[in-house]
């Protein structure tokens, strides 16, 4: 097994020997999916996202690709693909970081300091600049409707139809998931 291979499926080990839900994909351990809760004392309090992971080949010295499932309303994350602008995974990222790190670490500071300076949306950063009540009051009001604990990993028909359509659109840009170049 080379090293690439028994990393990967050692950073996979203590993610899943930690407090996240991580279920796997039909891909073996190249994808998978990780439950996170929004970080307490913000406007994601309560919420759980689905979050798709993709690790490459090349894992730990190339960055994996992570992106939001379920909506997320935040300047730094593409509310139709759930793709994520953070410095650390697309630009700075180093095999000294494992999964847990990103998780414990990068979410969290994502979504308790956004940068509205760097938005992939323009909308939510233009709000959180303009009337930062408001903006936080949005994301409450994604948490309820998109990010739901009871919602997360539910089939399509114990979904409304509505719900059902919106993770849909989001499935239809995983391409576009953090750590990828944009074309």
């Amino acid at each position: 097994m080379s090293f690439p291979s028994k990393r990967r499926e050692m950073d996979l080990m203590k993610l899943m020997m930690s407090d996240y839900k991580v279920e796997m994909t039909n891909d073996g351990m190249h994808e998978f999916l990780v439950d996170f809760h929004g970080p307490k004392e913000s406007p994601y309090q309560g919420g759980v996202w689905r979050i798709r992971v993709e690790l490459p080949d090349g894992y730990p010295y190339h960055s994996p690709s992570i992106g939001f499932v379920n909506k997320m309303y935040h300047p730094n994350v593409d509310e139709m693909s759930g793709s994520i602008c953070l410095d650390v995974i697309n630009q700075t990222w180093s095999p000294m970081y494992d999964l847990v790190n990103v998780f414990e670490v990068f979410l969290p500071q994502l979504l308790l300091y956004p940068n509205p300076l760097d938005p992939l949306n323009g909308e939510a950063a233009a709000l959180l600049m303009r009337d930062e009540p408001a903006y936080e009051q949005k994301v409450k009001e994604y948490c309820l409707k998109y990010a739901k604990p009871e919602d997360i990993g539910a089939s399509p028909e114990e979904k409304s139809s509505d719900e059902e359509l919106s993770e849909n659109e989001c499935d239809s840009s995983d391409e576009q998931m953090l750590g990828k170049p944009d074309p």
